[in-house]
């Protein structure tokens, strides 16, 4: 059990370890962000911003410039949420080796309320030009990523959750823009991402003792997207389910559904149904993620309730 911010901790060490110009940088959120290693190990290379997210990132593409690998950090609704403009054009027009890592993402942030549960980031992040959109499942994943990241050449956003979810990635090597098949499956396929793999995974077991076949996606990669893995599986069955801890707008779904339309009178077959499962255009509040995710219907129940539906 543990949370992707603590996959990312361990994963920015190992990368920084490896090499020397590799540097972080945090706005006032060491600990939340698992960078508090970091900053006992390598404090030539830890900047401390302050809560000052626009400088962060601005600190971060003067550092790309100078020929470092800048890493910076703060909760998901500051950076990218106020720091967008910056990331914007400072980063993504510019083409810089920075990457953004967004925490306390989505419903799973509970108590924090509405104000810092960010279901906007995908959206915000994958219109950017340039710009690499990862989101981790696990902390093994997590860690992959952030290593892996380290060696890209790109502007990236890495995006993290606070709460403990069960490790799953044992032995399946990360690959940025390579999905990830769980389960292999004919009668739906259920294309998911982040934390929201543990959800389908707990409403595949259920469907699967209904006699469902489940084939399950898991898309670390947001952008570049796994083109050829969402044409393959919408070939291979004739339904398909997008879920999501995000806003329905802009997300994963959003980008799954832009491949259908565009493939659609290629190579994509005509008879296939889909549907999403996301935030559905509203704000969250304060509860336990269990709460929220049953008052939001993107739980496990939620789940099998719209797959059962999708099927009949």
């Amino acid at each position: 059990m543990a949370a992707t911010r603590d996959g990312f901790g361990i994963g920015i060490v190992e990368a920084a370890q490896e090499n020397e110009a590799v540097y972080a940088l945090c706005a006032d959120l060491t600990e939340s962000m698992r960078l508090n290693n970091f900053e006992k190990l390598f404090p030539d290379r830890f900047v401390q911003t302050g809560v000052a997210e626009q400088n962060m990132i601005g600190v971060a593409a003067g550092l790309a410039l100078a020929e470092k690998v800048p890493f910076a950090a703060s909760f998901a609704v500051f950076s990218p949420g106020r720091s967008w403009d910056q990331v914007r054009t400072s980063v993504a027009y510019s083409n810089l080796n920075v990457k953004i890592v967004g925490g306390h993402v989505g419903l799973d942030t509970g108590p924090d309320g509405a104000t810092h549960q960010a279901l906007e980031d995908i959206a915000l992040m994958r219109t950017l030009p340039n710009m690499t959109v990862i989101s981790p499942c696990d902390a093994q994943q997590a860690r992959e990523a952030t290593v892996a990241l380290a060696k890209h050449v790109g502007p990236a956003y890495l995006r993290l959750s606070r709460p403990k979810y069960p490790v799953l990635t044992h032995t399946s090597p990360f690959k940025i823009g390579k999905a990830e098949v769980l389960i292999d499956g004919t009668d739906i396929a259920i294309i998911t991402t982040g934390n929201s793999v543990h959800d389908a995974l707990e409403a595949t077991e259920i469907l699967q003792k209904r006699g469902v076949s489940i084939k399950l996606i898991n898309l670390h990669t947001i952008k570049p997207i796994d083109k050829k893995a969402i044409i393959r599986a919408a070939n291979q069955t004739k339904n398909m389910i997008t879920i999501e801890d995000h806003q329905v707008y802009g997300g994963l779904g959003s980008a799954v559904a832009e491949i259908i339309s565009q493939e659609l009178n290629f190579s994509i077959n005509p008879e296939l149904k889909y549907t999403m499962i996301a935030v559905n255009d509203s704000f969250g509040e304060s509860g336990s993620e269990k709460e929220l995710k049953a008052k939001y219907k993107i739980d496990a129940q939620a789940i099998v309730k719209k797959v059962v539906d999708l099927l009949r």
